[in-house]
C-alpha cells in the first residue's frame, strides 16, 4: 500500500540512457494534481540538461494510465484565477515533452481520460495494451476538454477527434491505433517487450540526429509548406555536418557498419 512518504514520480536511468518514469498514483488512477505536474516539470527539466539520456519512457502504475486533471483539487477553490494557473502549468509540462532533445515513448496500460489521453496524445510514440481505452470525457461533466483538444487535434483526424471531444466516449486501443492516437497495440503480457523493440531501434540510432530531427519535424508541422520545406533543408543541411551523419554515410559508401 502506497503512503504519503511514497514519491510522485518513480525514476530509473539504465546504463544505455534509456529513462523511465513511472507515474506513482494509482491509488487516485495517477490523476495530474498540482503535485504531480510539479514533479513532472522537475523530472523533464533535469531530462532536458542531462546528455545521458536517449529515450523517455512514460509509464504508470495501476489500472489507470491517467485520468487526467485531480478534479477534488480543482473543485475546492473554484476561481478563474486559480484554473488560469492550473491550465498554464499543465500546457508547460506539455510543451516541455516536445521540446525535449529526445524521443518520449508512453507506455500505456489502462485508461487515459481527459488530459490522461493529452499525456498520451503529446508523448512522441505510444505503445498501448490492448485492454487500454482513450477518452476525452470532460464533456460529460459539463466541461470541454479544450486543452486536450491541441495534442488530440494533431495526432488524429479532425472528424475523429472532434467526436470524441463532444460525445466523452472512449475508443479501444485498437481504434486509437487505427486513428494515428497510439503507435503499436500488444496484449498487456507483451507491453513491455513490444515498448523494448522500440526503444532498442531508437537507441541504435545518433543521438544528435534525433534530437535535431525532432525539433525540425514539430516546427515545420505549424508552418506553411514553402517555410517548412525551407526549414527541413537548412534542418538537414546541419545534420550533414555533424561527424555522426558524415561517419553514417562513409559507412555505407564502405559497404560496413557506422562507428558511432
Amino acid at each position: 500500500m502506497l503512503t504519503l512518504d511514497d514519491p510522485l514520480l518513480l525514476r530509473h536511468l539504465d546504463d544505455r540512457g534509456v529513462l523511465t518514469l513511472t507515474l506513482n498514483r494509482p491509488q487516485a488512477f495517477n490523476a495530474l494534481s498540482e503535485a504531480m505536474l510539479a514533479a513532472l516539470q522537475a523530472e523533464l527539466d533535469a531530462i532536458a540538461r542531462d546528455e545521458r539520456v536517449r529515450v523517455l519512457v512514460l509509464a504508470a502504475q495501476g489500472k489507470a494510465f491517467c485520468a487526467g486533471h485531480d478534479l477534488k483539487e480543482m473543485r475546492a477553490e473554484p476561481s478563474l484565477a486559480y484554473y488560469q494557473q492550473l491550465f498554464a502549468r499543465c500546457t508547460k509540462v506539455m510543451l516541455a515533452i516536445q521540446s525535449l532533445p529526445v524521443p518520449v515513448i508512453a507506455r500505456v496500460q489502462g485508461i487515459a481520460t481527459a488530459a490522461g489521453c493529452q499525456l498520451v496524445a503529446q508523448c512522441d510514440l505510444a505503445v498501448a495494451a490492448d485492454t487500454a481505452r482513450f477518452a476525452v470525457s470532460g464533456v460529460n461533466l459539463g466541461l470541454f476538454c479544450a486543452t486536450p483538444s491541441v495534442a488530440l487535434g494533431r495526432n488524429v483526424g479532425r472528424k475523429q477527434a472532434f467526436e470524441m471531444l463532444v460525445t466523452g466516449d472512449f475508443i479501444g486501443a485498437e481504434e486509437a491505433r487505427e486513428q494515428g492516437l497510439v503507435n503499436r497495440v500488444v496484449p498487456m503480457e507483451a507491453l513491455d517487450a513490444e515498448v523494448e523493440r522500440l526503444v532498442a531501434r531508437i537507441v541504435a540510432k545518433p543521438r544528435v540526429a534525433l534530437a535535431m530531427g525532432k525539433d525540425q519535424f514539430y516546427r515545420q508541422l505549424e508552418m506553411g509548406i514553402a517555410s517548412a520545406y525551407q526549414l527541413a533543408g537548412q534542418a538537414m543541411a546541419c545534420n550533414m555536418m555533424d561527424a555522426a551523419a558524415l561517419e553514417g554515410v562513409q559507412a555505407f559508401i564502405d559497404k560496413r557498419a557506422p562507428k558511432w
